[in-house]
This record gives structure tokens, sequence and C-alpha cells, in this order.
């Protein structure tokens, strides 16, 4: 009798008698579940061995999410812009954010932009779950793609809305220098940040039915607190008299520093805290290697209950 069968017939017996655990007996042997969760490094080649899927997957997402509107991929700019001229008209003129800031669209337009990318990619995350269950369940896949997929999709449309940026920024009087070379680190080390967040917000919202409730008030709170339409130090310093180190945490916030190492490459007369890039580095690195750990290790239990 093979080993297999001879499992089978231990395990019948067992279940019978009730003398020997079934994981025990699938331990003594070496049987193991058909959707076990892999060790870390294999599955990170599974991931590589499915980048084609992952690509495809959020490329037609894409595609499709506009298809029905009569303007298509076009609102993927209009909605940063839009928003942009609510806050310039709010915070702007009527309450004075623009106040000491030089060049003052380019500096909205560029927290705006920079800020829905992970804003975008952190909610997609959060739902890249709990939305696809019948997929999840239909076939055996690294579920990890999911929500790589979906903050790729948000880094495809991100590439249309920079080159919107890029133009309106030279509009409003600022030139291109050596510095825009380091336009696309910035946007890798804000990418890995994004795909780790979503990483993490993937497992808690597959468990956590309430996140997508709760979101929107996190993001708000988020986006306030990143100086999207102010200057942190010139407001939470010099007006409001708060001490420094308020405005050094709310720099070192990811969002935040990636918003401030922008704002540095694409425009002249904006300098921040010089140590904004170890902040940006340091988050890119850190929610990377956390979020891909953490997703692993409930890779097991997506798709049940």
């Amino acid at each position: 009798m093979s080993q297999p069968e001879s499992a089978v017939a231990d395990a019948q017996a067992g279940g019978r008698s009730g003398q020997e655990p079934l994981s025990k007996l699938a331990k003594r042997y070496g049987l193991r579940r058909a959707i076990a969760r892999p060790r870390f490094p294999a599955y990170l080649r599974q991931l590589w061995e499915r980048r084609h899927f992952i690509m495809t997957y959020a490329t037609s997402r894409n595609v499709s999410k506009y298809s029905s509107s009569a303007l298509g991929q076009l609102w993927q700019v209009l909605t940063p812009m839009l928003n942009a001229a609510i806050y310039f008209l709010m915070f702007g003129l009527i309450l004075g954010g623009a106040k000491g800031i030089e060049n003052y669209p380019a500096f909205l337009l560029t927290g705006m932009f920079v800020f829905t990318y992970t804003q975008r990619s952190v909610t997609a995350g959060a739902k890249s779950i709990s939305s696809n269950l019948s997929l999840i369940r239909a076939l055996h896949f690294p579920r990890a793609s999911l929500p790589l997929a979906y903050t790729i999709q948000e880094l495809q449309q991100l590439a249309i809305s920079m080159g919107v940026l890029v133009v309106i920024v030279m509009i409003t009087g600022e030139w291109p220098t050596w510095f825009w070379l380091m336009i696309p680190v910035v946007l890798l080390m804000q990418t890995m940040f994004n795909v780790g967040a979503s990483l993490v917000m993937a497992r808690v919202g597959s468990t956590m039915r309430d996140m997508n409730q709760l979101l929107p008030f996190i993001m708000r709170t988020w986006l306030y607190a990143s100086g999207v339409f102010f200057s942190i130090q010139d407001k939470i310093v010099e007006v409001v008299g708060m001490p420094q180190w308020v405005a050094n945490a709310m720099y070192a916030n990811p969002a935040a520093s990636y918003i401030e190492f922008m704002r540095d490459i694409l425009i002249r007369d904006h300098e921040p805290p010089v140590w904004v890039w170890m902040s940006c580095v340091f988050w890119a690195v850190f929610a990377l290697a956390f979020g891909f750990w953490y997703f692993w290790r409930a890779e097991e239990r997506y798709g049940r209950g």
C-alpha cells in the first residue's frame, strides 16, 4: 500500500476510533492542506510568475472604469483638478491659505495630485479582497495579486495626471531643472509605500466590514494633516504657535513627506526640511516589507466565511 493510501486508511481508522487527530496524521505522513500558505520566498516567486496577470488585470480595470462615462479617461485628471479648484477657492482665497506661499497654484496642485495617488491606492486596496470574493473562491493564485493590481491601476492613472501637472507647473512660471529628473525616484518610493499600505488595508478590510465606512473619515483627516493646501511650518508654528515638534511630526507622516519632496523638485522657492527625503525612504522600505509580511500571514483566510 502506498503512503497516501496508508494515510487515508489511518485517517479513516482514526476517525472511527478517535485515537489520533487528523492533524497529527497529516504531519506524520507529510501531508499539507491544498490551500496552505506557502513560505514567504515561495510566495514572492509566485507573485513574480503572475506579473503578467497582475498587469493585465490592472490595465483592464483602468480601461473599463470610465468606459460608461462621456469624458472617459479624462476624469482621472479632472477629479483632482476640480478638488484643487474647490480647495483653492475655500482655503487659498477665502481663508487666506495662499498668504506667504510662492506659486500657490503649483503648490496646491502638486499636493492634490500626490495625495490623491496615495488616497486612491489605499482606498482601493481596502476593498480589493472583499469585492473579489467570487474570483478568490474560484481560482488559486496569490491573493496579494489583487491589491498589487489595484495600486498599479492607480499608478497608470497617475502617469497621465503627472503629465498634466508638469504642464500646469510650467504655465505658472516654474521651468525644468536637472532636479526634475528626481520625479521618477519620488514616485517609485511613493509607489512602494502605496503597495505596502494597500496590502495592510486589504487584510484589514477583508475582516473589518465597517472599514469602508470609516475610511473616508480617515482619509479626510490624513488630508488635513498632510499640508495639502497650507504650509505646515507657517500655519502650525508661526500662526498657531505650536511647538516645532508638532510640525516635524506632520512633515514625517508619509503623505506629507512625498508631497513636500515633490514640491521641492517642482517649485523653485519651496524649501521643506532637509530630512524629508529620509522620511520618504524609510516609509517606502518599511511599508513595503511590513505590508507583504502582514498580508502573507493571513493568506489562508482570504475568501473564507
